[in-house]
């Protein structure tokens, strides 16, 4: 009888301890999940004010259609992805097009100067801020899960639940060589 007791309790422990790292994996999948919900709220943002940006330099720079085509259809494919790893694809693209964009208006003093362009470009510069901020939130939320898909003894149980590693949330490959160059500050 005593044998039998200390298998149900020794079987009972262990259920417990399942439970437990089955539960951590679900609330760091629902957190990353979460952290990424905040930067979709950002880049809805981002994307209501681009239009605005779009239309503005439009008006003074007609001859820059390629520029403003790719920030437009960056957009597109941005609004219309449809999975976490889609969207981080597509907002590395729309990334690349708005660092375009801002390379371009150096050519356009007085649009510089135009207070709807001030305005806008402050907008954008304060959703970009709060995207890197949302950003980290959500590579902070993924490093926590992939440590925990990819760590002992959690790393047993996940791959049974289908928990996988997750990608972050990165600068694209030629966004890191325009980052890497000290900026020209022009007086």
């Amino acid at each position: 009888m005593s044998g039998l007791l200390i298998l149900v309790v020794v079987v009972a422990i262990v259920v417990v301890w399942a439970v437990s790292l089955y539960n951590n994996l679900v609330k760091l999948r629902n957190n990353r999940e979460n952290a990424f919900a905040n930067i979709d709220v950002q880049l809805k943002q981002r994307h209501d004010l681009i239009p605005q940006l779009v239309a503005t330099v439009k008006g003074y720079a007609e001859h820059e259609k390629e520029v403003l085509q790719r920030v437009t259809e960056a957009r597109t494919a941005a609004m219309g992805a449809g999975t976490i790893n889609e969207k981080v694809q597509a907002e590395n693209m729309l990334s690349s097009a708005l660092a375009g964009l801002k390379i371009s208006l150096e050519a356009y003093p007085d649009l510089k100067a135009n207070q709807n362009f001030l305005q806008l470009q402050n907008e954008i510069s304060d959703v970009e801020n709060k995207l890197a901020s949302v950003r980290r939130f959500f590579n902070s939320a993924t490093r926590e899960l992939n440590n925990a898909v990819e760590t002992f003894p959690s790393n047993l149980f996940a791959k049974m639940f289908g928990f996988n590693k997750e990608p972050m949330f990165e600068i694209p490959q030629e966004q890191r060589a325009v980052m890497d160059k000290a900026p020209e500050i022009k007086f």
